[in-house]
C-alpha cells in the first residue's frame, strides 16, 4: 500500500479518470461494465488506498445516474472508517435523488461515527432538510444544522451559508433566513436567489421585489433561477408592466433562453391576459422542458383554448416528454372549462397507464367537470369512490355545481361535508346562501348567513384591479374612494342606458337578501369588476384591451352585462376571475357562457 500522499499507480489513476468521465456523461452501462471488471479483478471491495478512490468515484457515478441504492452499495465497499469525502458523496447521492430522510440519517450516522461535518456534507444535509415533508422533518432540524455549521471552520463559507439560508427559506423560516442573509460576510447569487424565492413562495411579493431591486443596485449577476422567481412574483401579482421590464432585462443578459425563465414568462403573460404573448414565448423558446410544456398547457386551459391544449399535449408526447401529475391536471382543467366529459374521463384513466395515481386535485377537477354539465349525482358517486378523504377543494367543486343548477338539497349535504373538513371558507357559506336564494328559499339563505356570522367567519371581500400607466387601481363593490369615482359612475350610467336599450336586463337571482327588485338591481350594478372596467373606459386607449383581474368568480349578471358593454362600446375586455379567463368582444365571451 503506498504511503499517504503518494501518487497513485498509473493503472489506478487511469481507471479513476475513466470513472470521472463516465460520471460526467452519465454513461451507466459502461460504468456498470467497469464496476463488474473491478469486482472480478479483486479491486473491490476496496482494501488499498488506490482502490478506495475507485469506490468513491462509483458512488458519484450511481448518484448522477439516479441510482442512490447502488451508491450505497459502493459506499459499503469502502474500508472502514469511510473518509469525510465518502460520507459527503453518500449524503449528496440520497439528497439529490429525492431521499431526504435517508440523506439526513446518513448525516447523523456520520456524526455519530466521529466524522466531522464539512463544507460538502453540510449543504447536502441542508438540502435534505429542506426537501423533507413538514410532518416528517424534526421541528428543530434547521436550527440544529445551522448551530452545527456555526461551530465548524466553515461558518463563514459563502456556499455553506447560502445552503443554510436556502434551507431556512424552503422550510418557511423567513425571519431566520433574512437574519442570516444580513449577517453573511459574503453573498453569492445563491444567497440572493434563495431569499427572493423564499419570499415569493410565501406570497410575500413586496419583500421579494425589494430584495431583487437591492440585488440589481449592488450589481449582483443574477441567474436564470433568480429571474424565474421574480417573474413568478409578477405573474402571481399580475404586475404586467414590471414583468415585461424583467423580461427585457433577461433578454439583454441572454437569460431568456433558459426553459425555467421561459416557463415563468408563459405564466406571466397568460395570467396577465396576454395569452398570444405567452404562446409566442413558448414557440420561440430554444430549449423546452416539462415545466414550459405544462405552463403552455395551463395557459391554453385557462383561456378556453381546449383544442390547442389537446394538440400541444400530443406534441409534447411526440417530443419525448413524459407527462406528470401537473400535466394531467392541466388537461382535466381544459376539459372542465369546455364541458368535455368523455375526454376528461379518458385523460383521467390515462394517468394510471403512466403510473400516476390520481390525487385529490385530480378528483376535484373531475367533480368540477361533471358538475358543470349537471351530472351532480355522478360527481357525488365519484367522491364516494375516492381512495382518500375528500378535501375542501372536492366538496367546494360540488357545491359550486349545485349553485349553478340550483340544487339546494345536494348543496346542503356538500356544505356540511365541507365544513367537517375544518374549513373556515367564507366562500362555501356564501355559495350555500346564494344557492338557497337562487332556489327561492330566502329563509334558508338567511340561516346560512347567520351560521357564518355565528362561526365568526367574515365574508371575503370581492376585489377587482386594473393596471394602467404603471399603477394598480383597486376597487370593491359600490366603492367611491377612487379619485375619479364621479367620472367612473357617470360613464357607467351612460353605458348602462345603451345596454338597456340593446336589451340588457339585470339578473338579480343570486342576490341573497330578500328585498325589492330595484334594491336588488342597485346591488349588482356596481360590482367591483364593473367599476374597474369603468376606469378602463376612461384611461385605457382605444384599441387596447381593458384587462381586469378579480379575486372571486364573476357573477352571472356581471358576465352578461360585460357582454352588452363590449357590444355597445366596441371595446375588448379581458377579465380574469378565480376560475378562468374571459375575453369579451362584440357581445361574445370566449368561455361560451360556460364557466
Amino acid at each position: 500500500m503506498p504511503p499517504p500522499g503518494a501518487p497513485l499507480p498509473a493503472f489506478a489513476r487511469a481507471l479513476a479518470d475513466l470513472l470521472v468521465a463516465l460520471s460526467a456523461t452519465r454513461a451507466l452501462p459502461k460504468g456498470q461494465q467497469l464496476h463488474g471488471h473491478l469486482l472480478k479483478a479483486g479491486h473491490l471491495p476496496a482494501t488499498a488506498s488506490t482502490h478506495t478512490l475507485l469506490a468513491h468515484h462509483l458512488i458519484t457515478l450511481y448518484a448522477r445516474c439516479a441510482l442512490p441504492d447502488l451508491s450505497h452499495r459502493a459506499f459499503l465497499d469502502l474500508p472502514s472508517p469511510p473518509s469525510p469525502a465518502a460520507w459527503s458523496s453518500l449524503i449528496s447521492s440520497f439528497s439529490q435523488n429525492g431521499l431526504p430522510a435517508s440523506a439526513f440519517d446518513a448525516f447523523r450516522r456520520m456524526l455519530a461515527a466521529g466524522v466531522p461535518a464539512t463544507d460538502r456534507s453540510i449543504p447536502s444535509a441542508a438540502k435534505a432538510i429542506a426537501a423533507a415533508k413538514t410532518l416528517s422533518r424534526p421541528p428543530l432540524a434547521p436550527h440544529a444544522l445551522h448551530g452545527l455549521s456555526a461551530k465548524t471552520p466553515f461558518a463563514g463559507d459563502v456556499f455553506v451559508g447560502s445552503a443554510v439560508l436556502d434551507m431556512y427559506a424552503k422550510c418557511g423560516h423567513l425571519a431566520d433566513a433574512r437574519r442570516l442573509f444580513d449577517e453573511m460576510p459574503e453573498r453569492n447569487v445563491v444567497s440572493w436567489s434563495a431569499l427572493i424565492c423564499g419570499y415569493a413562495d410565501a406570497g410575500m411579493h413586496p419583500e421579494a421585489l425589494g430584495i431583487f431591486r437591492l440585488a440589481l443596485e449592488e450589481a449582483v449577476a443574477v441567474n436564470d433561477f433568480t429571474v424565474s422567481c421574480i417573474i413568478r412574483v409578477c405573474a402571481a401579482a399580475t404586475l404586467f408592466e414590471l414583468g415585461a421590464q424583467v423580461h427585457a432585462r433577461a433578454i439583454k443578459a441572454w437569460l431568456d433562453v433558459s426553459p425555467f425563465v421561459g416557463s415563468s414568462l408563459v405564466s406571466l403573460y397568460s395570467k396577465c391576459g396576454l395569452v398570444d404573448c405567452a404562446y409566442r414565448v413558448f414557440s420561440e423558446a430554444p430549449e423546452k422542458n416539462l415545466g414550459i410544456w405544462n405552463a403552455v398547457l395551463i395557459a391554453s386551459a385557462q383561456h378556453g383554448h381546449t383544442s390547442a391544449a389537446f394538440e400541444r399535449f400530443m406534441e409534447m408526447q411526440s417530443s419525448g416528454f413524459r407527462p406528470n401529475h401537473i400535466t394531467f391536471l392541466c388537461l382535466l382543467t381544459a376539459c372542465s372549462h369546455a364541458g368535455f366529459v368523455d375526454e376528461g374521463k379518458r385523460y383521467f384513466a390515462l394517468m394510471k397507464e403512466y403510473g400516476i395515481e390520481p390525487q385529490s386535485e385530480h378528483y376535484a377537477a373531475m367533480v368540477d367537470l361533471l358538475g358543470r354539465v349537471g351530472r351532480i349525482e355522478e360527481a357525488f358517486d365519484l367522491i364516494d369512490s375516492m381512495p382518500m378523504e375528500p378535501p375542501e377543494s372536492v366538496w367546494g367543486a360540488l357545491l359550486m355545481a349545485c349553485r349553478m343548477f340550483k340544487d339546494a338539497d345536494t348543496a346542503a349535504i356538500a356544505a356540511q361535508r365541507l365544513f367537517q373538513t375544518g374549513s373556515r371558507s367564507s366562500g362555501a357559506h356564501m355559495l350555500l346562501s346564494s344557492t338557497y336564494a337562487a332556489a327561492g328559499r330566502h329563509a334558508d339563505a338567511a340561516l346560512a348567513r347567520k351560521a357564518m356570522r355565528d362561526a365568526g367567519i367574515q365574508k371575503e371581500t370581492g376585489l377587482s384591479w386594473l393596471e394602467a400607466a404603471g399603477k394598480v387601481h383597486s376597487f370593491v363593490s359600490n366603492c367611491r374612494r377612487h379619485q375619479r369615482s364621479e367620472e367612473i359612475y357617470r360613464v357607467l350610467e351612460k353605458v348602462s342606458e345603451k345596454m338597456e336599450a340593446a336589451g340588457y336586463v339585470a339578473d338579480t337571482s343570486a342576490v341573497v337578501k330578500d328585498v325589492d327588485g330595484d334594491e336588488k338591481e342597485a346591488t349588482v350594478r356596481y360590482h367591483s369588476e364593473r367599476l374597474a372596467i369603468g376606469l378602463g373606459l376612461l384611461i385605457v386607449p382605444e384599441g387596447v384591451p381593458i384587462r381586469v383581474m378579480k379575486n372571486l368568480r364573476v357573477c352571472d349578471d356581471c358576465h352578461n352585462a360585460i357582454k352588452y358593454l363590449t357590444k355597445c362600446t366596441g371595446r375588448v375586455v379581458v377579465l380574469r376571475d378565480n376560475r378562468r379567463f374571459h375575453r369579451f368582444e362584440d357581445g361574445v365571451c370566449s368561455c361560451g357562457d360556460f364557466w
